[in-house]
């Protein structure tokens, strides 16, 4: 699958795979200077792109576990989606859950985008639905019926 994409700033680095079988592309801080983002802090970082994903598909954008784990640095929405008719440019809204200050590098790898097929649903109204064997089970229930 080929993917368009548009460089809105002179230093933005397209998106690359890390390794053969890596399912997300490493997509890069597109900062003049280090950015410092304070404990409980979420700063908006340029990417420095626009993507064209194909209709059909998202654009699902995590944490780099390396980022989330050894310094606490993880998307504020968590999961960034994507959906094919955006065109605006990427950016990281990224969440300082740590105690100690943490700077970004200009074109530090920030976070990982997968492109991943999307189905629309049509949703029906119903009385009633079918059993399981789980039945309610989880979302805060006491147990299973």
């Amino acid at each position: 699958m080929t993917i368009r994409i548009k460089k809105l700033r002179p230093n933005a680095k397209l998106p690359v795979y890390s390794s053969k079988g890596a399912a997300g592309a490493d997509l890069f801080a597109c900062l003049e200077e280090a950015a410092v983002i304070q404990p409980g802090e979420t700063k908006m970082l340029p990417i420095g792109l626009a993507i064209e994903i194909p209709e059909g598909y998202v654009g699902l954008v995590h944490a780099r576990s390396s980022l989330a784990t050894k310094r606490g640095l993880a998307p504020a929405n968590k999961v960034g989606v994507i959906d094919s008719d955006f065109r605006g440019e990427m950016m990281a809204a990224l969440h300082n859950h740590g105690s100690v200050p943490q700077t970004v590098e200009p074109g530090e790898r920030v976070l990982q985008m997968l492109i991943v097929p999307v189905v629309q649903a049509v949703f029906e109204e119903a009385g009633e639905l079918s059993e399981t064997e789980r039945g309610a089970g989880g979302w805060g229930s006491t147990g299973r019926r």
